[in-house]
């Protein structure tokens, strides 16, 4: 059985998995999942849920490159998202639901 992770925040999400070596930061560098999203693989994810917004909620993915690059991409989380890296993200871990760790 894989270990579920729960964190109260996304900040406390994100120190961990750099504490884990997942320093590298896709967000700022989206375009490498858009561009092969099939040389990343979702190892870790994380969702966070506001107490009383919806608008607070997000999830966190840990991410490995083929390359060996390990980060962190954050997106907000509804069902309207339109986030084309996200959405990229959430369809690898599907297809490979049983690397992924929730």
């Amino acid at each position: 059985m894989k270990p579920i992770y729960h964190y109260t925040t996304v900040s406390e999400a994100l120190n961990d998995l750099n504490e884990m070596g997942f320093t590298y930061d896709f967000n700022i560098n989206e375009n490498e999942i858009l561009k092969n999203p099939h040389q990343h693989e979702v190892k870790h994810i994380y969702r966070y849920e506001g107490d009383s917004d919806p608008g607070d909620e997000a999830i966190v993915y840990g991410i490995i490159s083929n390359s060996g690059k390990k980060g962190v991409f954050v997106a907000g989380f509804s069902a309207n998202s339109d986030n084309q890296a996200a959405i990229i993200l959430a369809k690898l871990c599907i297809e490979g639901s049983d690397q992924c760790e929730i």
